[in-house]
């Protein structure tokens, strides 16, 4: 019995992308912002219904060039509850991370607790929307209007999402995508900043670049952040199939909460309302005393029987070694208690949802 992994890329008939990078043996133009590059970006642009897209090498490099771009000082407001790379990306501008707990129903930023941490050094929010659930956007909008901050969201989670009709990539100052080819659309490798301020696309623009505003003049001190042809090809094939690939994952989800809907212990991932969801994640929360048995002993169950969990996010980003315990986890209690418990059980287009069954009939057959 072959494993099953926590994800799978999904990828489009070999013929299709063949032809789409055919031309490319004719014009030699891989890289550089090319004619893929640029189709990318306006089918994007239209999909995602948003003013402007600037597209980059991956989503790390968009969060850090966005902080980048906006040449902010002082502290960044965010979550710990994330991918190693929100944090990151704050560090290495020079700016101080500045971690509030999360929504237990979310996971997301807990909105209401953000207030309270702003100070005169703050200069923006970073909140993150967690497995495809949307942050409470009105209010930090409220909070960053009233202090003056900038608000980038890292949007990883929540390619092709809406919140009341709009599409996700519209709100805040800014929000950053990753198409990494685990995600729910993928350009191999590939991430874009989604924005309204033209004078932002441009620094983003010339950031990519190494800084180069002319053929010769460098006006700042840039990356190589630029998607190759390859990879927006890739994107281009994607994109027009990844409607029905999140139809697929829809009804992975729906076996999921068939088997595990109502269960004494376990946490499932609640509904929001009026938000379009791209079914990006399935995760779980384990209440050991009352479900039976611990995240670990489910963990390695399913290894057992070849099936990939994720302990997802875990650890907190404010744990990290690399912080030398810089931060007091302690400062976070929800996000600590759920970072614990949680795992994302396999979620992608093509799992057959016998595969489901199975992987629900084991975690059940862990209570004791």
């Amino acid at each position: 019995m072959s494993k099953i992994l926590v994800t799978r890329s999904s990828m489009p008939e070999l013929t299709e992308y063949m032809n789409e990078i055919e031309s490319l043996w004719d014009s030699r133009w891989l890289t550089n912002m090319g004619i893929k590059h640029k189709e990318l970006q306006k089918e994007l642009q239209k999909y995602l219904d948003v003013a402007s897209v600037e597209l980059l090498t991956n989503g790390h490099m968009a969060l850090e060039l966005t902080l980048q771009a906006m040449n902010l000082q002082g502290e960044v407001i965010t979550t710990p509850f994330t991918f190693a790379s929100t944090t990151h990306a704050i560090v290495r501008n020079g700016l101080t991370p500045v971690f509030c707990d999360i929504d237990p129903v979310t996971y997301t930023i807990d909105a209401e607790k953000i207030e309270r941490l702003i100070t005169d050094r703050t200069c923006a929010i970073m909140p993150v929307h967690v497995y495809g659930n949307v942050c409470n956007v009105e209010e930090i909008q409220r909070i960053a209007h009233k202090y003056e901050l900038k608000v980038i969201y890292d949007a990883a989670h929540s390619f092709g999402e809406t919140y009341k009709g709009r599409g996700i990539g519209s709100f805040g100052d800014a929000s950053c995508f990753s198409f990494h080819a685990t995600k729910v659309f993928n350009s191999i490798e590939g991430g874009a900043v989604c924005f309204r301020d033209e004078r932002l696309g441009n620094v983003l623009y010339e950031l990519k670049n190494f800084g180069i505003h002319g053929p010769e003049e460098v006006s700042a001190v840039g990356a190589n952040a630029k998607m190759n042809e390859f990879c927006a090809a890739m994107g281009l094939c994607n994109l027009r199939h990844v409607e029905e690939e999140i139809a697929k994952r829809r009804q992975v989800t729906e076996r999921y909460l068939e088997h595990l809907e109502g269960v004494e212990g376990l946490q499932l991932n609640a509904p929001q309302p009026e938000v379009k969801s791209n079914y990006a994640y399935f995760p779980v929360v384990f209440e050991e005393k009352v479900f039976g048995a611990s995240r670990a002993e489910v963990f390695d169950k399913l290894a057992e029987n070849g099936i990939g969990a994720r302990k997802y996010f875990y650890p907190l980003t404010n744990t990290f070694s690399c912080f030398h315990r810089e931060y007091d986890v302690n400062e976070t209690p929800v996000a600590l208690h759920i970072s614990k418990r949680v795992l994302t059980l396999p979620l992608y287009a093509d799992l057959a949802l016998e595969d489901v069954d199975r992987i629900c009939e084991i975690i059940l057959s862990c209570r004791t």
